[in-house]
């Protein structure tokens, strides 16, 4: 996730990854410029927090994506979950696997070159029984993403192959509804567990969130809120942080959104995590995985 007052070279790779975000851009190669330095968890893990960081969003940058007061996943609870990493094992950003060869993930965190992992609960670089390893070979974010004000926020990513789809490995369908105030949903990363302070968890973290009002929701962020997104959160210091960027939303058994932005430090009272609101996006989601595949 992403938050504000980036420095001036985030600036910079925010202004950049926008002009690059202009096309359909082909992932090529590991390109780690403006990466914020690496930063070692209490597992021992390396995560990258370097996805072209911009103002307010949930990616790896200063501000915050992760998941703060949640608790270990159940193993195989989320089969969609995939992880876009640099190099071996720096996990920059979470995405969510809505086809047998597609992803989705927050249009922020386009890089030219990362692979994906599926199927793996831990950070461990350990191989674990059930994982499948991917590339991306067409990275399609939205045409309409926006810096600063995070806009349309979400990205097809192509695999190299079609997965094996298992217990550990599935696509999550996509609601064609829209969020209701007071429903109660699930994310899901392996972003930081705490906030300002950076702290990865060794598994996957789970956390149960309840849907704002739009009302509320452009209360807590005046003038930052379109119909692009929707609050969620509690009063209870819940939230999602630091590395959790891209990852899934799950309300009712759907996919509802992605974890896109939010403030600074992470879980503060009335500062509630910001989503990409996919039900808006069905339609170009289906159209444009149909006109490339």
């Amino acid at each position: 996730m992403a938050t504000a007052g980036p420095s001036w070279k985030w600036m910079v790779c925010a202004l950049i990854t926008v002009l690059i975000l202009g096309v359909t851009a082909s992932v090529l190669a590991n390109d780690d410029s403006c990466n914020n330095p690496s930063t070692t968890g209490t597992s021992g893990s390396t995560q990258d927090l370097g996805a072209e960081a911009t103002d307010d969003t949930r990616a790896n940058d200063s501000s915050g994506s992760r998941i703060i007061n949640g608790s270990d996943c159940q193993i195989k609870d989320e089969p969609w979950q995939g992880a876009l990493l640099l190099k071996p094992n720096q996990l920059y950003c979470g995405a969510v696997l809505v086809n047998p060869q597609w992803l989705l993930t927050a249009a922020h965190c386009w890089k030219k070159l990362f692979k994906i992992r599926l199927g793996h609960y831990s950070v461990s670089p350990n191989y674990e029984s059930g994982q499948q390893l991917f590339r991306g070979v067409r990275s399609i974010p939205h045409p309409g993403y926006s810096y600063p004000g995070h806009s349309n926020d979400l990205m097809l990513v192509k695999l190299n192959r079609r997965i094996r789809e298992t217990e550990n490995v599935k696509p999550i369908n996509i609601s064609s509804h829209c969020p209701v105030a007071g429903t109660r949903c699930t994310v899901s990363g392996w972003g930081t567990v705490s906030s300002p302070n950076v702290n990865f968890p060794k598994v996957l973290q789970c956390l149960n969130i309840t849907v704002l009002s739009d009302s509320k929701c452009r209360e807590a962020y005046p003038r930052q809120i379109d119909a692009t997104m929707f609050c969620a959160g509690d009063e209870a210091g819940r939230d999602s942080c630091q590395g959790d960027s891209g990852g899934p939303v799950v309300c009712n058994g759907k996919l509802q959104g992605l974890v896109s932005w939010g403030d600074f430090p992470c879980a503060q009272p009335n500062r509630p995590g910001v989503y990409t609101n996919l039900c808006r996006f069905t339609k170009w989601i289906h159209d444009t995985i149909q006109s490339n595949s």
